[in-house]
Parts: structure tokens; sequence; C-alpha cells
């Protein structure tokens, strides 16, 4: 079993002791999430700490597109909720790359692109696969995209 996993449980024991239920319940959707995980696919397996990062950034992006769609229906206590489980969950993530970092990779990325000769869209999947595993989990993918096509001018 992964570090990160055995972590989770150990918090949600402590948050079920203190009563925050809040925290409870975002640890019990994410050990939810990560079992469901592990038995999906013909073979049941175990995650690294690595697969149950993926997940967690993978929930977690889900509670910031749900707090915006609440937002934009008018409805403020559920987005409230929302953001407040995404907190729990920002705990357990990596450190977020900041806009100006994410540029320098990127910037990187594109001049090692241009110094092959790919141009348009094959830079575009060049420059992607150079980026992805320098941010992976610490940049929202989008961001990261839409940076890209700037560089490359798309």
């Amino acid at each position: 079993m992964s570090t990160l996993k055995d972590q989770l449980k150990s918090d949600l024991t402590t948050a079920i002791k203190s009563r925050d239920e809040v925290t409870s319940a975002t640890l019990r959707m994410v050990l939810t999430a990560v079992t469901n995980e592990e038995v999906a696919g013909k073979e049941a397996r175990t995650l690294s700490d690595e697969d149950v990062l993926t997940v967690l950034g993978r929930e977690g992006k889900k509670r910031r597109e749900s707090a915006e769609a609440y937002d934009a229906a008018d409805r403020p206590e559920l987005a409230d909720r929302e953001r407040a489980e995404l907190e729990v969950l920002t705990r357990y993530l990596p450190q977020q790359l900041t806009d100006d970092e994410v540029a320098a990779i990127v910037t990187a990325a594109v001049a090692e692109a241009a110094a092959t000769g790919a141009t348009g869209g094959q830079a575009m999947g060049q420059v992607m696969r150079l980026v992805q595993p320098q941010v992976k989990g610490r940049a929202d993918g989008g961001v990261v995209a839409g940076l890209v096509k700037a560089a490359l001018g798309m």
C-alpha cells in the first residue's frame, strides 16, 4: 500500500475523531476514488503514490469545476462547500507552479522543439511531450496547452 494512501486513512481517522465533517467526507470520497481506481480494469492492483496523486488531482479538478458551475448558477452555499473540499485536497497535492514558472518551462520546450524544425500542430505535440512530465500534477493542463499555443502562435 502506498504511504500517501496510509496518510489519507490516518487523517480520516483523526478527522472522524475530531468531528471535522468536511475533512472526513472529503477523505472518504478520495479513498473511495482510490479504491475504484485500484479495481478498475481487468485486474485489481495497488496504486503507487504517483497514481494516488493523479486521483487526487482529478478529484481536485472536479471540485474546482463544480465550484465555478455553482457560482454561475448563483448557488454560493454549494460553491463554498466545493471550495472547502478542494482546500482539504490541496493539503495532499504538490505545490502548484506559478504562471511564470510554467511559462519558463514552455519557452524552453518551444526552443528545443524549434531546434528540430517542428512547426504547427507537429510542434504542439512535441512541445507538450516535453512539458507534461515537468508540470504533471503541478499545473492545469488547459492552462499549459494555452501557453504552448500562444508560444507557437497558433
